[in-house]
């Protein structure tokens, strides 16, 4: 991204570059439904802004999808450009466009046919039904022009032009602005007169950010790489999952408060029209304060993406704490001004009476109490969203509105009536900050174990390019001794991988025996020789001799691709010729070896010692005949220890420390 490095730029520099523009676009985006209430409550009364709340559920459906494909190929771009893989980008880019594209226009077609039944499944009142039909079926004619242009303003912005996609959003926010009050008040032409001038804004946002297709930056989209890929629309939807399901569950509960509020509300002096009103007026005045912490979020999802993607930890939890704290700063304000300003709030969308005023009072110091807490729930779904665990991410934005707030609302509308439907919000409000607190503390811990491999895996890597080779640790040891287990914490602190069991699979293929066979004759030397004689009368092989060949081709390749760990397996002699092996045997004390092999391995303790020295000796005579070697001569190998006398996590950190003084050793011998 030309001027900017997502990799070394100070975080705040980086979220002022993008988080701004992202803010400045959400809230605009939030005021194109604004700006109709406030120009419909003032020219057409509160029963016109009930019927842009009862449609506007349909828009959010449509608004989770376009979220969904937009927010996912963002967090694709951004993770793929970390990984440097730019054509994997391209692709993922270009499928997340034509995905929205698709699903726009099915869902426009869904509108305009079912329309009359839609409405009345999201609580349209008899008093709303007629506004509500008038202003719905304009507005489905603008849904492909919301839907693509949204999709595409998201990835805009993670491509690293975060003002033009503020400037697309500006222009159409600033027309609707202006038409509103010219087809309201001028045109007479009501709430349709507002429908229109929402879609004619859309379409210029929609055509502004269609011409940046071929200004991308970071990727160069070809007609290839429009070629639908449901794999790919599959990854993309998966990372944009958390935005789907946020904007999905607004749907939900919005339409579980109508139900409600349209079933309590008539047991109520405030009836079921006044509620209905209220509620949608006083969530789309909270979504302009909400807008500013997703702004914020989501200009740190490209930062957080790349850097993660990049592997740089510290960077990711930098940007996470400074998002957290800017975002709790803007729900205290939010918090400051719901509680003591309310009637002003509500006075911008147009006059009510004395009820009218009451409930919008109570619904704004009530239902919004805990809105302080937000900041949190709403960053931590955003950050697992850009580092790829969009299952956290839904989870989150899932339980908060689905499952705390809906069945609060239900459970306590019963007791309380249309009040109980109020207390709902601060209940699910709470609750959330708990979970997303818990899930990024656990988080933040993982980040760290990631930081500690990673500085590891630098450590080899530093050691294969002063060496110029892999790093090869081979492992031989006695059964019981914990060895399985010590190779396996010394791979995850190298940050290299470990073969063990999985050797079977690549020895299988090699091979064409079973993985089964395999496991049962790797270290079964029982009749070999007998089975040798028979292979020389015949001039052929036995199975075990294709065995230890197909082992010894799968171990040289492996030692190829890459340093690792290899447990067993003659790994040692196979690999003799290597220059950056290290070869290690581990033995144990018959005690502590009965004790492992009954706790791990589930062997009855009377008969455990006699079935180890068994195994053992198997795996003696295995070594002794394809090596002609000893297996315990310790003149064989580099280092040698008994694990009983510093356990089996001291042994690996022992083991780690050894390893990397040999070859640094090495190296200062060559120069």
């Amino acid at each position: 991204m030309k001027g900017l490095d997502l990799g070394k730029d100070k975080i705040g520099k980086l979220l002022i570059t993008f988080a701004v523009p992202c803010i400045i676009s959400l809230v605009v985006n939030a005021l194109y439904n604004i700006v109709d209430q406030v120009f419909i409550g003032w020219g057409v009364g509160y029963l016109g802004n009930g019927a842009t709340n009862v449609v506007f559920p349909i828009v959010v459906v449509c608004l989770a999808f376009s979220l969904m494909f937009g927010d996912g190929s963002a967090s694709f771009l951004s993770i793929k450009l970390g990984e440097k893989k730019n054509k994997e980008a391209e692709k993922g880019v270009c499928n997340g466009i034509i995905a929205s594209v698709i699903i726009a226009i099915i869902l426009c077609a869904v509108v305009l046919i079912f329309l009359p039944k839609l409405i009345n499944v999201f609580g349209a009142t008899d008093s709303l039904r007629e506004f509500a039909l008038g202003y719905g079926y304009i507005i489905a004619i603008g849904i492909p022009f919301m839907m693509v242009g949204t999709t595409l303003n998201s990835i805009i912005r993670a491509d690293g032009a975060p003002k033009y996609a503020m400037v697309s959003m500006i222009v159409g926010a600033v027309l609707n602005i202006i038409l509103d009050p010219i087809a309201i008040f001028v045109l007479k032409m009501g709430v349709q007169g507002a429908a229109l001038a929402t879609i004619i804004s859309q379409f210029v946002t929609f055509l502004m950010n269609a011409l940046y297709i071929k200004k991308f930056k970071t990727i160069q989209p070809s007609k290839e790489s429009f070629k639908p890929q449901i794999k790919t629309i599959k990854t993309i939807a998966m990372l944009g999952i958390s935005s789907f399901i946020t904007q999905m569950s607004i749907v939900i509960v919005i339409t579980a408060q109508n139900t409600l509020f349209n079933m309590y509300g008539t047991k109520s002096k405030f009836g079921a029209d006044i509620p209905i009103t209220v509620i949608g007026i006083v969530m789309k005045i909270n979504m302009i304060l909400t807008s500013i912490i997703i702004g914020i979020a989501a200009g740190s999802q490209p930062i957080i993406g790349y850097n993660y993607g990049a592997k740089k930890y510290d960077r990711v939890k930098q940007t996470i704490k400074t998002v957290l704290m800017l975002s709790c700063t803007v729900s205290l304000i939010a918090f400051i001004l719901f509680q003591t300003i309310p009637e002003q709030l509500i006075g911008l969308f147009g006059s009510g009476d004395e009820l009218y005023n009451e409930f919008a009072c109570l619904t704004f110091r009530i239902f919004l109490m805990l809105t302080i807490f937000n900041g949190i729930q709403i960053s931590a779904g955003i950050f697992f969203q850009a580092i790829g665990k969009p299952s956290k991410s839904a989870f989150l934005t899932l339980s908060r509105q689905i499952l705390f707030f809906t069945v609060s609302a239900i459970i306590l509308s019963k007791i309380y009536g249309i009040m109980g439907i109020l207390y709902a919000g601060p209940v699910a409000d709470g609750l959330a900050f708990i979970i997303a607190a818990i899930l990024l503390i656990i988080e933040m811990k993982n980040l760290d174990n990631h930081k500690q491999t990673e500085n590891n895996s630098i450590d080899i890597s530093n050691m294969e390019e002063k060496t110029d080779r892999n790093i090869i640790i081979t492992i031989n040891r006695e059964y019981g001794s914990g060895g399985r287990y010590v190779g396996k914490i010394l791979a995850d602190k190298l940050g290299i991988k470990l073969y063990d069991k999985d050797l079977i699979t690549l020895v299988s293929d090699e091979s064409g025996l079973s993985a089964t066979y395999i496991e049962e004759k790797e270290q079964n030397i029982k009749g070999k020789l007998l089975a040798n004689f028979n292979s020389q009368y015949y001039n052929n092989m036995t199975n075990e001799d294709n065995l230890f060949i197909a082992e010894t081709n799968a171990i040289k390749e492996i030692a190829k691709n890459g340093s690792c760990v290899i447990i067993g397996r003659c790994a040692d002699y196979i690999l003799k010729d290597n220059k950056g092996i290290f070869n290690v045997f581990l033995y144990s004390n018959d005690d502590e070896k009965v004790k492992r092999a009954v706790k791990y391995y589930g062997l009855n303790e009377k008969s455990a010692l006699k079935e180890i020295n068994k195994i053992n000796k198997a795996r003696n005579n295995h070594y002794n005949y394809y090596t002609n070697r000893k297996w315990k001569d310790f003149a064989n190998y580099d280092f040698t220890i008994n694990v009983d006398k510093f356990g089996v996590e001291k042994t690996a950190e022992i083991l780690k420390e050894v390893v990397l003084k040999s070859f640094e050793d090495e190296c200062i011998k060559q120069v």
